[in-house]
């Protein structure tokens, strides 16, 4: 099934930013896009995979027991 293709100002509504970081994103390569002639699309998997790739899990640490005598 093919992708949806979203417009650089859905792709940043997307991600919450703006159509200036997207464009960012596209004029620097981080993030797949289709050429229409001039205009560009972002499909919504490549949105989901940049997301994906910048997330970072949090560290669990087994915490210490503070307050024991030695």
């Amino acid at each position: 099934m093919a992708d949806r293709l979203l417009t650089v100002a859905e792709a940043g509504e997307m991600l919450g930013t703006g159509d200036r970081f997207v464009r960012r994103l596209i004029a620097e390569r981080r993030i797949r896009y289709v050429k229409l002639g001039r205009p560009v699309r972002i499909p919504e998997s490549a949105i989901t995979e940049y997301v994906e790739a910048r997330t970072v899990e949090p560290v669990r640490r087994i915490r210490a027991r503070y307050g024991k005598a030695a």
